[in-house]
């Protein structure tokens, strides 16, 4: 377990951080070593110890040769699984010296532009936190709490020609749904995050708007997509919900195959965590990968980030 300071604090609806806390496994055949990191989320009912521990017991499988296919039958899908289904394809690369992305069949990655996140406040402090960074194409804005009409209202006249997607964290119950889709309309706002609770996604169905609705909450792996057909157009795929890259990857061309537009998005951690998304975020329509441009410092070597774009990880860092 490592802890991250966060560059002041991260607020969201469901409560505010000032560190990030992050597991990592690390796997090596005594020549070449592969790193995964995960982020723990009590949401999904996960703790660090639990994490830890769920890692730790696959120790022995993966000595004795567990690769990462059975990997996806051993463990259900998760942030434990994802740091060492993440840990198998670094540790793949570096015994090969083939990029993960070449032996995954794909093209070298390019950059890519990534959101940056305006942490959850009220209205003034939200506009105020938005100036510094208006000049960025993407932003994306925390919302969930009483108030969201006024927060988006602001941000937009704070930055008024930047793309800006909200992720409402489900904190949009039916009777403010209504409401809140109408201001995010007015303030042209292109995406918004899960604004109803998982389980309650059918409050969308049917529903015609401008705005695009993206599962997040709702959409952990490939299995869910045909339940969100109708309410959704598009999922946000994130690597510690579906258990790591290779579940990743075949829930994008699902998603796909059923018409959602693709959102890539992670948890608050850093380069090693982001650096596998990546990958995952070829071609995306949308990408939240700013997770260490919320932090006080990060790894060495990190992701290069170069105003809104992220390129590709060195090897040295993953894969």
């Amino acid at each position: 377990m490592e802890t991250w300071p966060i560059a002041g604090s991260f607020s969201i609806a469901r409560g505010a951080r000032t560190e990030a806390v992050v597991v990592t496994a690390t796997i090596t055949d005594g020549d070449a070593i592969g790193r995964g990191e995960c982020v723990p989320y009590a949401r999904y009912e996960e703790t660090v110890d639990g994490v830890a521990e769920l890692i730790g017991a696959q120790a022995q499988p993966i000595a004795e040769g567990l690769d990462r296919a059975a990997l996806q039958s051993a463990m259900p899908a998760g942030a434990a699984r994802n740091a060492l289904d993440c840990a198998l394809w670094d540790l793949e690369a570096k015994r090969s010296g083939e990029r993960a992305a070449t032996s995954a069949g794909y093209p070298a990655p390019r950059s890519v532009e990534t959101a940056y996140t305006i942490s959850l406040a009220a209205p003034d402090v939200m506009a105020e936190q938005t100036r510094k960074v208006a000049h960025r194409p993407l932003l994306k804005v925390k919302l969930g709490a009483e108030g969201d009409p006024e927060r988006i209202a602001a941000i937009r006249a704070a930055a008024p020609e930047t793309t800006l997607i909200v992720d409402a964290n489900e904190g949009w119950s039916s009777a403010v749904l209504a409401e809140n889709i109408a201001a995010c309309e007015t303030a042209r706002v292109a995406l918004v995050e899960q604004p109803v609770p998982a389980g309650q996604d059918d409050l969308l169905r049917g529903l015609s708007s401008p705005v695009l609705f993206c599962a997040d909450e709702s959409a952990h792996t490939s299995t869910e997509l045909d339940d969100l057909v109708g309410c959704y157009d598009a999922v946000n795929i994130k690597l510690d919900k579906t258990g790591g890259l290779t579940e990743a990857l075949i829930m994008r061309e699902a998603a796909r195959a059923r018409d959602f537009k693709i959102m890539v998005g992670c948890m608050l951690a850093t380069s090693l965590a982001m650096a596998p998304a990546v990958l995952l975020a070829q071609d995306a329509d949308f990408v939240d990968l700013d997770g260490p441009l919320l932090l006080a410092k990060d790894r060495l070597p990190g992701l290069i980030y170069d105003g809104a774009t992220v390129s590709p990880p060195d090897p040295a860092l993953w894969g």
